[in-house]
């Protein structure tokens, strides 16, 4: 991975930035605007050091944070209120992102990817959040929903063909991936889903309609599921060579506007049994198995978010004056900076925590769930706390508050919803009850 880095022209900067501050760095002051470093993330020790076992695990998971840092800064930060106005994905930065290595960050060396862990992921959902949530998702429904999913369960299910075609074109960013799960009368209760596919000859027909799909507008190709005989199945649908997959437009949303959502709708699609992924049947596993990666990186997306609001308040209320002081001396604005920055802590390390013990083959539902149910309205919480802060500069549209205040909302929802995971958590911790008593 490492090698990789270096290859991309940010690994050998990032290194030399690391190596150089990360003994030396302080809260707050000339020094940190000269680094440009969250004043939230950084937690000092009694000897000066940064306390990175827990976020920062290896020297490649410090290195992959500082390169997307720095480039979420110089690349992301300045298009985000031009494509959230716009309501469009910017292509061309999805591009960047496959050269730096990190739509396949989770794909093994041997496929072409960089090899790294649920930790990696959580890292860039994070650091890509604090200044465009909605690329971060965009971002996510290609790197985790398409690319991590077909890695792993196409390598398990031996689809050579499936990965050999779509990976390479996925991970460098030429191409872009969604997953259509959600209909219209099936979002949390996916196993009601009514999009059929049957077998006629060495094909498979679709027919079915899906909704909410980030990324379905502009993508290449999506992994669909789809029920045969009853049974849900996988397939990779590609729009280049199949006919019958019509999308629509983007549906006008509230955040994360700078990436996209639409229905796709299936008629008639035939699809080659190639495009299975593994057996008709298996795709409730596929599925819950992504699931708790997809949920973690949307629990860090929140933590991202929560982190720039922290930074933001901080900043504003020791500059902004009312009644001849700065505002930060009055007990209401510190209130909101105090709890905002114990909400954000709190919900960073719950998130990374249980991203160390998540993984394609180590299932860990309730860890997954217990993050996400606590760590996605942070955002929310602390945004609007943000916006409380700044005022009526915070309700404008000048401000970056207002924008990550819309965004964090969703975080609610996609991936599961709140009541989601209190149903799961119960359902898990009853289990788990049985068996101690059994």
């Amino acid at each position: 991975m490492l090698r990789k880095l270096m290859k991309v022209g940010v690994g050998a900067a990032a290194r030399g930035a690391l190596r150089s501050s990360v003994t030396k760095r302080a809260v707050g002051g000339a020094l940190w605007r000269q680094n440009r470093r969250s004043m939230a993330s950084v937690c000092v020790v009694a000897d000066g050091s940064e306390r990175d076992v827990l976020y920062n695990p290896t020297e490649e998971h410090a290195l992959i944070r500082q390169m997307v840092s720095d480039f979420a800064r110089r690349e992301v930060e300045p298009q985000a209120r031009e494509f959230d106005e716009k309501g469009r994905l910017n292509r061309e930065l999805i591009k960047q992102v496959g050269e730096l290595g990190l739509l396949g960050l989770t794909v093994d060396t041997k496929l072409g990817g960089a090899g790294m862990d649920t930790v990696a992921s959580v890292i860039v959902h994070h650091e890509l959040s604090k200044y465009d949530p909605g690329f971060a998702l965009a971002y996510l429904a290609t790197s985790v929903l398409f690319v991590h999913n077909l890695a792993n369960a196409a390598t398990k299910a031996g689809n050579d063909m499936l990965i050999e075609t779509y990976l390479p074109k996925m991970m460098s960013g030429e191409w872009i991936g969604a997953m259509a799960m959600t209909e219209p009368g099936a979002g949390t209760d996916v196993l009601s889903m009514t999009t059929t596919a049957v077998k006629s000859g060495d094909e498979y027909i679709l027919n079915g309609s899906k909704t909410y799909i980030t990324n379905s507008y502009e993508c290449d190709a999506m992994l669909c599921y789809a029920k045969v005989d009853g049974r849900i199945s996988t397939f990779v649908l590609n729009r280049h060579k199949m006919d019958g997959i019509s999308v629509g437009e983007p549906i006008p949303k509230c955040g994360m506007r700078s990436s996209t959502m639409a229905e796709v709708f299936l008629e008639d699609v035939r699809v080659p049994k190639d495009h299975l992924i593994g057996n008709e049947g298996e795709g409730v596993l596929t599925m819950m198995r992504n699931l708790e990666i997809e949920r973690l990186v949307l629990a860090a997306m929140s933590v991202g978010i929560a982190e720039r609001c922290v930074d933001t308040m901080v900043e504003w209320s020791n500059q902004r004056k009312a009644f001849g002081q700065p505002i930060n001396r009055y007990g209401q604005i510190q209130r909101y900076i105090g709890e905002g920055y114990a909400k954000y802590m709190a919900a960073r390390a719950l998130v990374y925590s249980v991203a160390r013990n998540v993984g394609f083959e180590n299932q860990n539902r309730i860890g997954s769930d217990a993050a996400k149910l606590f760590a996605t309205p942070v955002g929310k919480e602390v945004a609007d706390a943000a916006m409380q802060v700044l005022g009526g500069m915070g309700y404008c549209k000048e401000s970056d508050v207002e924008r990550l205040w819309r965004d964090a909302k969703l975080l609610e929802i996609g991936g599961g919803t709140l009541e989601a995971h209190h149903k799961n958590i119960t359902k898990d911790l009853t289990r788990l009850l049985s068996d101690i008593n059994n």
